[in-house]
């Protein structure tokens, strides 16, 4: 769903109502320092600090970044360093902080479980968020937008608190180089080590063909699999074989991309399925085919839990009763090269003249892509970033070609824009499933919006 969309509060009361809640695990250490410069309201940030379990590290990050009262509108957001090979103590105490407090608040107060979702094209703050997760007792990892091969031996690692790595995903590589991150608890802790339990590990699959794969050859215990489809919002994998294209632009996928569910279920672990289920007739569906059950996105992404910010829910909830809401799935929006659904939404980054309108900038970097530079040292480029900037660094000129920023409209979707010194504020660019042009369902007679509740109680054929 995007950044802080399906944040802490949505996932609290998804779990309240006896299902799984999940947060999303992007950015969370960049949402934390954001969230304090904002005033913390209701205080909620700080007193999850209080509960985490190293006080001194707790203490540095609200002592350099909380504001109270708030910042000013109109003053910019202090930014954290950009990640790069070799990470900061810092960017490692932020990314442990802020994955544990948005999976404590999610537990707060009931009994349920609690996941968080990463994807795994976001490499660099991925060991130490796995690790605060793990502290604020986090029940199930979940890993997209790429191959997580080696995750299961990492969170087997971190549950003894033991040093753990990855190999960085580098573009023009040579076979022999050896790019790697680190990261070793121990380092930042001198403190008493909790126990920690591991949490079980769904990586996010499009196809039997890659589930099999990752059975084969992970380092480690897989527990099941979410089965996502191409009509689920966020990224989606790329249609296999040749890439075609509608009138329109979009990529058309095929009956090579369906979801072998027959195949998967003979696998022999649990699975959910995601794409337009939110249906109590999907539902039926995919309990019937073998599924335990379905993953509820765009549902969700609009309810009045969500961290969405306010005036836009509003907004295309109100388009979605007026029209039928556009959503395109943009082959170039995302820096990554997957494509990327896109809600048409004429004050954002989908109007070409908004976008147009936006100087380019790379201010936050999380989807950077790492390269080898002449002379075999390390380099970072964004096709989103300044043009000049990426074709200096060797990139080709038509990869920039309708690249959008997602780092920082993400943030602008949860109320969270950043404003420079010139008086621009970052705008938004929200995602949705194929299935937000059936939203209204959700929204009773009379209503202007609906909770998770209303949800729920429709999938479960309560209401």
């Amino acid at each position: 769903m995007g950044a802080g969309v399906s944040g802490w509060r949505l996932a609290n009361a998804v779990s309240k109502l006896g299902q799984l809640g999940v947060v999303s695990g992007t950015a969370l250490d960049l949402i934390l320092v954001r969230r304090l410069q904002m005033g913390d309201p209701g205080a909620v940030v700080r007193e999850a600090i209080q509960h985490f379990p190293f006080i001194e590290m707790g203490k540095r990050i609200i002592e350099k970044y909380f504001i109270p009262g708030g910042k000013s509108a109109d003053a910019p957001f202090k930014n954290i360093q950009k990640y790069s090979q070799k990470i900061s103590d810092e960017l490692h105490e932020l990314a442990i902080v802020g994955n544990f407090v948005e999976v404590f608040l999610a537990k707060k107060g009931h009994s349920g479980k609690i996941g968080i979702n990463y994807l795994e094209k976001i490499q660099f703050p991925l060991l130490p968020s796995l690790y605060g997760a793990m502290l604020a007792g986090v029940d199930y990892i979940l890993i997209g937008a790429g191959i997580p091969l080696k995750i299961p031996a990492v969170i087997d690692a971190l549950t003894q608190h033991k040093p753990v790595s990855l190999k960085l995903n580098v573009e023009n590589a040579p076979p022999d180089a050896n790019f790697n991150l680190s990261f070793n608890p121990e380092k930042f802790i001198n403190e008493a080590l909790p126990e920690l339990k591991r949490p079980d590990f769904f990586p996010i699959v499009s196809s039997f063909v890659l589930a099999k794969y990752l059975l084969a050859r992970s380092n480690g215990r897989i527990d099941g699999f979410i089965l996502e489809n191409h009509t689920a919002g966020g990224h989606n994998a790329p249609p296999r074989g040749q890439f075609n294209f509608t009138s329109a632009g979009e990529p058309i996928y095929g009956k090579k991309d369906e979801i072998e569910v027959e195949k998967i279920k003979k696998l022999g672990l649990p699975f959910w399925i995601a794409g337009s289920y939110a249906t109590p007739l999907k539902l039926n569906e995919a309990v019937e085919s073998g599924a335990k059950g379905i993953q509820v996105g765009t549902a969700f992404a609009f309810s009045k839990e969500s961290g969405l910010e306010e005036a836009i829910k509003r907004k295309l909830l109100e388009n979605a009763q007026l029209n039928t809401p556009r959503v395109f799935t943009d082959p170039l929006a995302s820096p990554t090269g997957f494509p990327f659904k896109v809600l048409d939404f004429d004050e954002s980054l989908s109007n070409k003249e908004v976008y147009d309108k936006r100087p380019r900038v790379c201010d936050l970097g999380y989807l950077s892509h790492p390269y080898v530079k002449d002379g075999g040292a390390l380099g970072f480029r964004c096709p989103a970033e300044p043009i000049d900037d990426y074709l200096a660094k060797g990139g080709k000129k038509e990869e920039t070609c309708g690249r959008k920023c997602l780092c920082n409209a993400l943030m602008a979707n949860i109320g969270l824009a950043q404003t420079f010194k010139n008086g621009y504020t970052e705008k938004t660019l929200v995602t949705a499933g194929d299935d937000f042009v059936n939203i209204s369902r959700f929204i009773k007679n009379g209503a202007i919006d609906y909770s998770v509740k209303d949800v729920i109680d429709y999938l479960m054929n309560k209401d």
